[in-house]
């Protein structure tokens, strides 16, 4: 009998069963093995290349056909797995040759270094590669030739391809350890709940939560896209599974196209910011800043809450503004639902974060809930069949391809920036700039995230921008924590006898009430090695931890507004494909809705809701969240009927109010005149509401 299976039918079956057998493999050597972080990582690379020659061949033609036979594209990916792991082995006699590489040595890793620069410019574009030709030309023959203070005088040939390859930041360094682990442990946990009938629950509970509201499907939109967010950590792809539900029931609703796929663009985005998996980012934060990955998410509930509360109030007004009503079609309660066969879904989700909490690795946290997805599957219809495992372990593999791609592509990128020391000279440069003012640094640096997110994907954005930038706002932040420490009493005879000679007129005034001494002139008085020096003696090492926490934060967050700002926002694009409107104007909607970016990393850097207690943390989200909503109002012009240009510059004015960190009258005080304009434009003609205000 002939064989009709297609040739694309042949390679997706191959595909499926190399899915599985990495997947195995990975399980295995993040639960069971006892593999180095080197061996561990570099058959992450091996594997993962491999599927990235099914996955991202060279070039397709109109047919669908490789323009590049299967087998050649496989065993030039193949040649690369081996080759990583024979420079591995041959570690030890590199070594002994006092870190000298043979020619065969070189000719090796500069295929290595090639095939993963081909295939992260096939998955991604030309942007990645040329940052690593540029990391790599710096520091050999590039950094001699540039003047002044981003000079630096080059290594050989040889050091370069060695740290490239073994350095702690490398290749094979930390940023593959955290994607060889913890990466692909939540990713593979995700695909396991979706095809376990997760996703379609999640939908279903977000329906019944959403349907009565005014603007329901727009909720039904933000309730998905953040429940989905949890368990995929990727916004194109909670975008394309979730907005294919959403989007349609938007614009059957009475929303317009464009306003519905930026909805959708903007909650997709919100899904990378939500505990307790928040994207590939979140781990690399977890290592950087050796803070526990528990810790990340617990101080990330409240500002996802805010940004989801954001996107919510935007719809809701929308709604409003346009007489947008929905009707109740549910047959069942959100009770009922979850009492039927929600807890299934649910629990694994929670066993999973009280896991992290009491102090379980991710990866083994990680690993126990998939357990407990197979297990709590058999009280769903849906049940996790053996066929159906097989189905989410390669579900899960082919899922990680591109972030595995990016993450040691962007390896060479850090090891240059770090062998260089050019992200310290970058942070001096932002503080010179800023002139120490952190709000200027803030937007420097929001500027720098988005002109790298237009060619970076988000997760390579933080990155490289973390690894640049976090330092000069960790700075920043502690020394307004050290200069309030100062001016409190709590000085030196080191710091009185520096500021004699620098500023004698404030040594009196130290330990004085506030009003009597301005902080930003002590600032300036003291050197920056004394703060330098000083800091670790006099902060407690948890509020260290916290402006640490806040300066990773910050980056995170602004990292992701690439997804929703034009002229390159990919995710507003896919939701625009599936809306049917103009890419451009359902970016422009995007960015709008997902405000929220950049408000909520202001309250990181001069609110307590990262470096205060858990009491200042909850009444500053409290007042934080009607600031949203009237800068939602105003951004908007409708609070309860529509707005004028004064009374939205009025309303723009109570927002400021009550977004304050802080100041908890002023926080008041425009919370009451939040309330009086409700109830004015509630109960008052419209004619009459321009003449009061």
């Amino acid at each position: 009998m002939t064989d009709t299976t297609t040739e694309p039918e042949k390679h997706g079956k191959i595909l499926f069963v190399i899915g599985i057998i990495v997947a195995l493999i990975h399980l295995w050597m993040n639960t069971l093995g006892t593999l180095s972080s080197l061996w561990q990582n570099s058959i992450h690379f091996a594997t993962f290349i491999v599927m990235a020659g099914f996955m991202y061949p060279l070039g397709n033609n109109e047919e669908g056909r490789f323009t590049l036979p299967v087998w050649l594209e496989v065993f030039l990916t193949t040649l690369a797995g081996v080759a990583i792991l024979w420079m591995v082995f041959q570690e030890d006699a590199i070594y002994d040759r006092g870190l000298r590489l043979t020619s065969f040595d070189i000719i090796v890793i500069c295929y290595i270094l090639l095939v993963i620069t081909e295939y992260v410019r096939r998955a991604t574009g030309w942007v990645i590669p040329c940052l690593i030709f540029i990391s790599l030309s710096y520091v050999t023959w590039l950094g001699p030739l540039i003047p002044g203070v981003m000079r630096f005088s080059g290594l050989n040939f040889d050091t370069v391809l060695f740290r490239s390859t073994f350095g702690d930041d490398a290749l094979l360094g930390s940023i593959a350890t955290i994607s060889s682990s913890f990466v692909f442990m939540f990713i593979l946990f995700g695909a396991f709940l979706l095809r376990s009938g997760g996703g379609d629950f999640i939908i279903e509970l977000s329906r019944c939560v959403a349907d009565k509201m005014t603007g329901g499907p727009g909720f039904v939109a933000i309730f998905s896209s953040a429940l989905t967010g949890m368990i995929s950590g990727s916004a194109v792809a909670n975008t394309a599974s979730t907005g294919v539900i959403t989007i349609p029931l938007m614009k059957k609703a009475g929303f317009k196209a464009k306003f519905a796929g930026g909805v959708e663009a903007a909650a997709s985005t919100g899904g990378q910011l939500m505990p307790p998996i928040m994207g590939a980012g979140a781990f690399v934060m977890a290592s950087v800043t050796q803070l526990p990955y528990s810790t990340i998410v617990m101080y990330s509930i409240m500002p996802a809450v805010l940004y989801f509360a954001t996107v919510g109030f935007f719809v809701y007004l929308e709604a409003r503004k346009h007489g947008i009503t929905q009707e109740n079609q549910q047959t069942v309660t959100a009770w009922q639902l979850l009492k039927a066969k929600g807890w299934a879904y649910l629990l694994p989700i929670v066993i999973l974060i009280v896991l992290l909490i009491i102090g379980y690795t991710p990866t083994y946290a990680a690993g126990l809930a998939i357990l407990a997805v197979i297990a709590c599957s058999w009280f769903t219809p849906e049940r996790m069949t053996p066929k159906r495992i097989l189905e989410a372990l390669a579900m899960g593999s082919k899922n990680m391809v591109f972030t595995a791609i990016i993450m040691l592509g962007v390896g060479l990128i850090v090891s240059g920036i770090t062998t260089t020391g050019v992200g310290n000279t970058f942070s001096l440069m932002i503080a010179e700039w800023s002139n120490n003012n952190m709000l200027i640094a803030f937007v420097l640096i929001a500027i720098a995230s988005l002109v790298l997110g237009m060619g970076l994907p988000v997760t390579a954005s933080y990155i490289v921008l973390g690894t640049l930038s976090a330092p000069v706002l960790y700075k920043l932040l502690s020394d307004q924590y050290l200069i309030q420490a100062f001016m409190d009493g709590q000085v030196t005879d080191t710091l009185k006898a520096v500021l004699m000679l620098s500023a004698p007129e404030l040594v009196a005034k130290l330990g004085q009430p506030l009003s009597s001494i301005d902080a930003n002139a002590l600032m300036a008085a003291i050197p920056p090695d004394f703060m330098e020096a000083t800091r670790d003696e006099l902060l407690p090492k948890e509020l260290l931890a916290s402006c640490l926490l806040a300066a990773h934060l910050v980056i995170f967050w602004l990292s992701q507004d690439s997804n929703v700002t034009p002229p390159v926002c990919l995710v507003a694009f896919t939701a625009a494909a599936i809306a049917g409107s103009r890419p451009m104007e359902t970016g422009v909607q995007a960015w709008k809705i997902a405000k929220g970016l950049y408000i909520i990393p202001l309250l990181f850097l001069y609110g307590p809701l990262i470096t205060g207690t858990w009491f200042e943390i909850g009444v500053s989200s409290v007042f934080a969240l009607f600031g949203l909503y009237a800068f939602t109002a105003a951004f908007q012009g409708f609070l309860s009927s529509h707005l004028g240009w004064l009374q939205r510059i009025l309303v723009t004015g109570v927002s400021f109010l009550l977004l304050w960190p802080g100041e908890w009258v002023w926080n008041a005080v425009g919370l009451v005149m939040l309330l009086s304009l409700m109830n004015m434009h509630r109960f008052i003609p419209k004619k009459s509401v321009t003449e009061t205000a």
